[in-house]
């Protein structure tokens, strides 16, 4: 059997590596296992229960820190609304007592003196109560409110446990600083306040301060305005007035002389002159409402060589007195022209 000869081997040639072909290597640390914790370890890691807050701990606390400081809260908020509430309340009392004073009539003192003056001079006796009321009404809601939001602003400052002496002590200097550079400003106000609730004088009055005399046209706390017979405006302040002439209040007295002829008939010169008064007060538009009492006539006032002087006096409302003087001398002097009495010059008479 021939034997067939083999192939020869196909050599292969071999590869050659480069370093831009040569594949890099990464070595992946081999993973440890982890051990499941031991149960003492677990033990071990718990919490100690002596560190957990105590909840009384708590609780004292809370009361300590919060609860005073909502207690503080809280009382300032109801001194606060007490307070306002109080000032709200008086504030409308006043109001109201004053809003009445301004509606009524004239204080009893006077009314049972002239019971018809609030009948002659309507306009004038509002106005004045009118001004009266609301200065006082002023006066009393300023008071009440400084006494109020003062005694509540020191109840708020002591609980906020704030010392109190040394802002009294700094409020007394200041008021004492104050009262000496306004002790005039302070003087007049307290006096037109004084005059006001004494009712001394009002709007309409004709008054006498001393240092002017007229008709009483405004007041206020500081200053009273009144206008003089010759239309002057005067402005006095309240603190200097010592003395108060008041010629308007309850009523007033028309005096009237009237010097006549020496040689003339005495009780015929007072019949006359009665007469005369006794007609005006026989008037309807005098009687009681502007002649309060019957006229008298008073005699003898004055003698010289030449004149009898003989006073008339009437009493009367004393916003129409310089007016019923007028209407008075009228009729006198035509009573006495028709009884044929004659008028001398009142110069020569004492």
């Amino acid at each position: 059997m021939p034997f067939l000869a083999s192939p020869s081997p196909v050599s292969t040639p071999t590869p050659v590596i480069t370093p831009e072909v040569t594949p890099t290597v990464t070595v992946t640390p081999t993973p440890t296992p982890t051990s499941s914790p031991s149960p003492s370890s677990l033990i071990n890691n718990l919490p100690d229960l002596n560190d957990i807050p105590d909840p009384g701990s708590l609780v004292t606390f809370v009361q300590e820190s919060w609860v005073p400081a909502l207690g503080t809260l809280l009382a300032i908020v109801l001194i606060v609304a007490a307070a306002l509430a109080l000032r709200k309340l008086t504030h409308r009392l006043i109001t109201r007592v004053t809003g009445r004073m301004a509606e009524g009539v004239m204080p009893d003192r006077l009314r049972n003196k002239s019971p018809t003056v609030t009948e002659s001079s309507p306009a004038l006796l509002s106005e004045r109560r009118r001004q009266r009321a609301e200065t006082m009404g002023s006066v009393l809601r300023s008071l009440t409110s400084i006494v109020i939001i003062g005694t509540a602003a020191l109840m708020v400052i002591d609980r906020l446990g704030m010392n109190l002496a040394p802002l009294l002590t700094s409020v007394s200097i200041l008021g004492v600083a104050l009262g000496f550079g306004a002790q005039e400003l302070i003087k007049d106000f307290f006096a037109g306040m004084f005059m006001l609730l004494e009712d001394q004088y009002g709007v309409g009055d004709v008054i006498d301060l001393g240092s002017a005399t007229g008709t009483v046209e405004a007041v206020t706390l500081r200053v009273t305005r009144l206008r003089d017979p010759d239309g002057r405006v005067w402005y006095v302040r309240n603190g200097t007035v010592t003395r108060v002439g008041n010629e308007s209040q309850g009523w007033a007295r028309a005096v009237m002389d009237v010097p006549v002829d020496n040689h003339a008939d005495a009780a015929k010169v007072k019949q006359v002159l009665m007469q005369a008064a006794k007609e005006l007060w026989e008037d309807p538009a005098y009687h009681q409402t502007v002649i309060f009492e019957e006229p008298q006539v008073w005699g003898f006032e004055g003698l010289s060589e030449t004149a009898i002087v003989f006073r008339i006096t009437v009493k009367t409302d004393p916003l129409q007195r310089a007016a019923l003087t007028r209407k008075l001398r009228r009729r006198v002097k035509a009573a006495l022209d028709s009884a044929d009495i004659a008028i001398v010059a009142e110069s020569s008479a004492p």
